[in-house]
Parts: structure tokens; sequence; C-alpha cells
């Protein structure tokens, strides 16, 4: 019998089908419901007949997280191990274990599946946790004294600006996650009045900028005494400018405000600063585990459920988003190794201990295909 995927429709209905299926299972649940949204519109479930192995390209690859909606999922495992999951069983609850100990899976009934790429996930679980700490991103430099405006927290939420598309393969995805509320610290918040030229094409880039609010015009000539045409507007949660700092190539279009509005920039200087990965050490399990043995403390930096269903033995947990709050209580003295499911969380965590004076290295790769 083939194997014969069904995507669900991508109606308003279906996507609603999809939230609620997000619910129920660790960490997606998690998730702010801004990310969820996003995340239903991307991901899908699939069928899968009787006698199939839904798992076959993902064991020991580990490239997605697939979770059990309903039927029952016989796991085979090293040493003969075998384990029945079952659709309303709470371990369906958290994605189907494909580690290097899993050697094979049968559907032994017709079964539905999520399936959601590990890399997209652990993007969403990342910019999720940075944003929700209580005391994180509170500070942009305001040349406007006494205007209450977007807070760098709702910016990061913001998944207009920073959706997974742009993360994945914008600008954004040559940010390091632990550099962006250094990001944030550097912008300026300037006014803006209807007309004013923001980018001027053929001119260096100096800034890149976020649309706080307003509107602008972005205008194209195509040669030097041709007539500039109108190609796009901008407006609230919109992003402009990057392409001449990363590309180090003069400006290709002018921007335009039409309407008052304020914006924020970052200079060329932090910009291009803050592309370059944070400056991390990071270890193979191999000399962790060495270290470990000299003293050294695990630190898992996921969510208390992805925690509690797997860890490594010792670990502590301190969750992203938690760890400003819980640095105090921890002893300066030891040497911390963190770890996440890929080592972007990691690296995050460990960029955080390192500004606090922790001596703290990352677990290279992550735990996901490693065994915990």
């Amino acid at each position: 019998m083939s194997h014969n995927p069904k995507l669900l429709d991508t109606s308003a209905q279906m996507t609603t089908a999809v939230l609620a299926l997000l619910n129920t299972f660790e960490p997606l649940a998690k998730l702010s419901a801004g990310r969820k949204r996003e995340l239903a519109g991307i991901c899908f479930v699939e069928k899968v007949s009787q006698g199939i192995n839904p798992l076959r390209m993902n064991i020991s690859n580990a490239k997605q997280s697939v979770y059990l909606i309903k039927g029952e999922l016989e796991l085979r495992f090293v040493n003969d191990g075998k384990v029945m999951l079952r659709g309303e069983d709470s371990a369906a609850r958290h994605p189907i274990p494909c580690d290097q100990n899993l050697v094979d899976s049968i559907a032994r009934t017709d079964i539905a599946i999520l399936r959601i790429d590990n890399d997209l996930l652990d993007i969403m679980m990342t910019w999720d946790q940075l944003s929700t700490g209580d005391d994180v991103l509170k500070s942009v430099h305001n040349t406007d004294a006494g205007k209450s405006n977007r807070t760098p927290v709702e910016w990061m939420r913001d998944t207009s600006v920073f959706s997974v598309a742009k993360l994945q393969s914008g600008v954004f995805s040559k940010v390091p996650v632990a550099n962006i509320e250094a990001m944030f610290e550097r912008m300026e918040r300037i006014s803006t009045v209807a007309g004013q030229v923001i980018i001027q094409q053929g001119a260096v880039g100096d800034y890149y900028y976020l649309v706080e609010s307003g509107s602008l015009l972005v205008s194209r000539a195509g040669g030097v005494n041709a007539t500039p045409v109108v190609v796009a507007e901008l407006n609230e949660g919109d992003a402009f400018g990057e392409e001449a700092l990363v590309s180090d190539n003069k400006r290709n279009a002018t921007v335009t405000m039409s309407t008052d509005g304020q914006l924020l920039r970052l200079n060329k200087h932090d910009f291009v600063e803050l592309l370059k990965e944070p400056m991390l050490t990071h270890v193979s399990r191999e000399v962790a585990e060495v270290m470990i043995a000299g003293g050294a403390i695990w630190v898992d930096a996921r969510l208390p459920s992805e925690y509690q269903y797997e860890h490594i033995p010792g670990a502590i947990n301190l969750p992203l988003n938690e760890i400003r709050q819980r640095l105090a209580g921890l002893d300066k003295s030891l040497t911390y190794i963190v770890y996440c499911q890929t080592g972007r969380r990691s690296s995050a965590a460990a960029f955080i201990f390192a500004q606090h004076g922790f001596d703290v290295v990352v677990m290279a790769g992550g735990a996901r295909g490693r065994g915990l």
C-alpha cells in the first residue's frame, strides 16, 4: 500500500482547526497567539494509511517534529524495545522521539500526524521567549521625550516585521538572536513630516529603519534623467534600508514620507556589528562531558514542558525568558554549559550569562539527534 499524504484545506475553517490542534501540543501551546496563527498557516496535517512507516525520512535525521493526532503508531527502538503510541495518550502531546534510539515505526491503524520543520519551530520559540522576559528590551533612545510608543518587546512580537519567513531568509536571519536586545538599545526614534526624504536613491547607506507610525512611498528612477516611479508603499510595522547596509552598495530607491510619522533607525556601524555572531565558545558533547566531570553544570534553556519530557541528567532548567530573573541565584564560581534543541536558544541564553559575568559555553549543535 502506497503512502498517500492528504493536506488539509487552507480555508479559514481549516486554519482554525489547526490552531486548536496546536493548543494541545507541547511546546507549541506555549507560543504566542501571533506565532501560532503564523504556524497554523504553514504546517499541515497528513493522513497515513495502516502499515506505512510515517517517520522513515525523519529517523536519525530529525529535521521535523512529528505529532500523532489520532490512531495507533508502533515505535521500535534499539534492543528490540517497542512502544504503542495512541493519539489520545498524554505522551502524544509531545513530538514523536525521532532520535538515534528509534529504528522503525509502523502505523497499526490509519493515522493522522502533524509535521513541523524543527528549524522553523526553534526560531519561533527563541523569538517568543526573548520577547517575554519582564525586564528585557525596554529602552530605545527617544529624541521625542515624553511620547509613549510601541515598545521593543511589541516590535519583536510583530509577525509582520519579524515573521518566520524574514527570520529564516531575510535580514534578521543574519542577526544572531542574542544581539536583538543590543539592536533595540542602540536604535534611535525620530519624528518625520510628510514630504521628508528618508533615503535618496544613489546615496551611500547609513541607517536601517523600522516604521513605528506613518506611511512612506518607495520610488525608483531607471536612469539619471528618468522620472521616478512609485514601486511600493510602507506602513506601520514595515522595515527598510537593510539591503545597502548588508551588501555595502548604494541605495537603489528613494523613500519619502507620505504622512507625518515616527521611525526607529540603527546606524550602519551598529547594524554591521550586530550581524556578527556573538563571541561565544561552543564545545562538543564529548568535551562538555569532560567539563561536567570537572564540576561544570548543565543548563537546559528550553521550556519546562520540554525539560520535563526529556533532559540531560543533572541539568537545571533555566528557560530563556526567565534567565535574567534567576541569575542572581547562581554561583558565579562555576562553569555553565547551556544547551537547547538546536543551539539557537542556548546561544541567546549563553550571551545573557556572559553579559552578567558568568563562565559559560554552548553545547554545539544542540541536543537534538545527540541523545539526552
